[in-house]
C-alpha cells in the first residue's frame, strides 16, 4: 500500500514490504515509471529483508515542482526519504535514472549505504540533441508520443510480442508520467557527469545490466565497474532496458545474491 511522507521538502509517495527486523533495501524507479516497476522483484527479497520503494520528484504520485532537477537534488530526496523514515542504513538498487541516484548516494553519502546494486544504469548519458528532441515531442504530443520509442528501447522485439500484459501494464506506467516531471527528470539524467565520481564510492557494488540494452550499454556498465573499486558486473543474456521485468527470475536471482553475500 503507497503512503506518502514529507521529505527533503515534498511530498513523496513510497511504499514497503518485508519484515520490520529485517536488513533496509531502498529501490529507485526509472525514468517514465513509478515504483510498481519493481513489483516482479519485491517477491524475490521480502522474505529476507525490508524493502521501501518510492516514485522519484516527478513520477507517480509523488510531488511535482518546478525543474529542471539535478541528479543531486534526486539523491538528496533519497536520503531525505531515508531521513524520514530512520533509516540510518541501507542496501540500494536502482536502475538507469535510479542508479544514477544511487551513484551519487554512494559517493557522497558513504555511511548511508550497505551496498550498491546499480542496474541497466551509465555516469553519463550524452548526446545532449537527443534529449532537446525528446522534450520537444513531450511538449507537443504529451507522453503518448514518446511511449512507443521508449518500449522498443526498453524491451527485446520477442518479448513485446510475447508478454502483451506486461508490456501494458509499463505503457500505463509511462503515460501516467506527468510531462513537467518527465522533462525535470530528464534534464537531470542529460546534464549529469559522474565518471570521475566513481571514484568516491567504497561499498560493495554490483554492476547488473541486460546484454542487448541500448540505452545503458555493457561498454557503459563496464566504465561503471572498472572506476568503482569492490565491484562486480553481472550481465542478463537476451534482455534489453529493464532487465527486472523482461528476466525476472535471473535479476532476482543476481540481486539476491549479491545482497546475500553483503551482510
Amino acid at each position: 500500500m503507497k503512503k506518502t511522507i514529507h521529505a527533503n521538502g515534498i511530498t513523496m509517495a513510497y511504499q514497503i514490504d518485508g519484515p520490520e527486523t529485517a536488513p533496509v533495501v531502498v529501490m529507485s524507479n526509472s525514468l517514465m515509471s513509478s515504483l510498481e516497476m519493481w513489483d516482479d522483484t519485491i517477491v524475490a527479497l521480502t522474505s529476507h529483508y525490508r524493502v521501501v520503494r518510492y516514485d522519484t520528484r516527478g513520477h507517480g504520485q509523488s510531488e511535482v515542482t518546478p525543474g529542471p532537477y539535478s541528479i543531486e537534488l534526486l539523491a538528496n530526496d533519497l536520503v531525505g526519504l531515508m531521513d524520514a523514515l530512520q533509516i540510518k542504513k541501507a542496501h540500494l538498487v536502482g536502475l538507469s535514472m535510479g542508479g544514477m541516484i544511487c551513484q551519487f548516494v554512494g559517493a557522497h553519502f558513504p555511511e548511508r549505504v550497505a551496498s550498491l546494486s546499480l542496474c541497466d544504469t551509465a555516469s553519463e548519458m550524452p548526446p545532449r540533441s537527443l534529449w532537446e528532441e525528446r522534450f520537444a515531442i513531450a511538449r507537443q504530443q504529451g507522453l503518448a508520443g514518446l511511449v512507443d520509442g521508449t518500449i522498443k528501447r526498453w524491451f527485446l522485439e520477442g518479448f513485446i510480442a510475447s508478454e502483451p500484459a506486461k508490456i501494458e501494464r509499463v505503457r500505463k506506467m509511462i503515460l501516467s508520467t506527468p510531462v513537467d516531471g518527465y522533462i525535470a527528470c530528464a534534464s537531470a539524467v542529460r546534464d549529469m557527469a559522474q565518471s570521475t565520481m566513481l571514484l568516491k564510492i567504497t561499498a560493495p557494488t554490483m554492476v547488473l545490466l541486460g546484454r542487448q540494452d541500448p540505452a545503458c550499454t555493457v561498454a557503459q556498465a563496464t566504465v561503471l565497474h572498472r572506476v568503482i573499486q569492490h565491484s562486480s558486473m553481472h550481465i542478463i543474456d537476451d534482455a534489453a532496458h529493464l532487465s527486472n521485468i523482461e528476466k525476472p527470475a535471473q535479476f532476482n536471482s543476481a540481486l539476491k545474491s549479491f545482497l546475500d553475500s553483503v551482510q
